[in-house]
């Protein structure tokens, strides 16, 4: 992207603090090329002192300012926010969503027909730049807009390009993911204080765990399970532990939770 990127953020809540630190670390964007709005002078704040960027109490002023629009409001305030600044709106504008639960159909409408608009779906890990992100392209995006997408998302993580349909699966898989990753660590924290570990070793342990496979799966490419392979020798104690995970259910479980997750996330979207 050149130097002269503007991108303004409508909403300045963590998740949009986090993805505006993303671009200018990856170069994306220059903090002078940032301006965020927000009716809550602490989220203001706290952007601006983060990012050195400018701030406003007003979303026109942001859509006057910058082309590349990032809207990261709560799903009820999404119309009323696109409702202002939409006098504001040219076919110049990119408006990229993070809000959650609203359709590219909705964005469209609320903002006139305007703008061209890309409909994503982050998750928290973007707070420290290992996002796992998927967006979807509306009706008048361009190729061109799909790569800019493209490059800012992998400036935080890791990022996808689907059909919007897809999004739903993706929030029920890394959407929610973080929360049933976090919980596993704190299960497996559990378990190693209960076989005699302190909580702070225990803990960071299983965190470093989960990190390392995590990037064993993404950097070799193997199947996980060939992965798993090499842990559990015959007759170790890792085939040992696999197989009361296996009768507890835990594989099923996790199944079941991406799947009930992503129900309820087409739920939310169809009301």
């Amino acid at each position: 992207m050149s130097a002269g990127t503007t991108i303004g953020f409508l909403g300045a809540g963590r998740m949009a603090t986090a993805l505006a630190k993303g671009f200018v670390k990856g170069g994306l964007v220059q903090a002078a090329g940032l301006i965020a709005s927000d009716c809550a002078a602490s989220a203001r704040e706290a952007f601006r002192r983060e990012l050195g960027a400018a701030v406003t109490e007003h979303n026109a002023e942001v859509a006057a300012f910058a082309r590349v629009l990032l809207l990261a409001v709560k799903p009820a305030q999404a119309s009323e926010v696109l409702a202002e600044i939409r006098p504001r709106l040219t076919p110049d504008h990119l408006l990229i969503s993070i809000v959650a639960g609203v359709p590219i159909a909705a964005l469209e409408e609320a903002a006139g027909g305007a703008a061209r608009v890309v409909r994503v779906m982050p998750n928290t890990p973007a707070l420290v730049g290992a996002a796992a992100c998927a967006y979807a392209l509306g009706t008048a995006a361009t190729p061109e807009d799909a790569q800019r997408v493209q490059a800012l998302l992998s400036g935080v993580g890791l990022a996808w390009k689907v059909q919007e349909t897809l999004l739903d699966a993706v929030t029920g898989l890394s959407g929610s993911g973080p929360a049933y990753a976090f919980l596993i660590i704190e299960a497996l924290s559990d378990g190693g204080v209960a076989a005699g570990l302190p909580r702070d070793m225990a803990t960071r342990l299983a965190a470093q765990t989960l990190l390392g496979s995590a990037r064993m799966v993404l950097e070799t490419g193997a199947h996980p399970g060939a992965l798993k392979d090499m842990v559990a020798s015959p007759g170790g104690t890792t085939i040992d532990g696999l197989h009361e995970l296996e009768r507890a259910g835990v594989r099923g479980a996790l199944m079941n939770a991406v799947r009930a997750a992503t129900a309820k996330a087409a739920a939310m979207r169809r009301h």
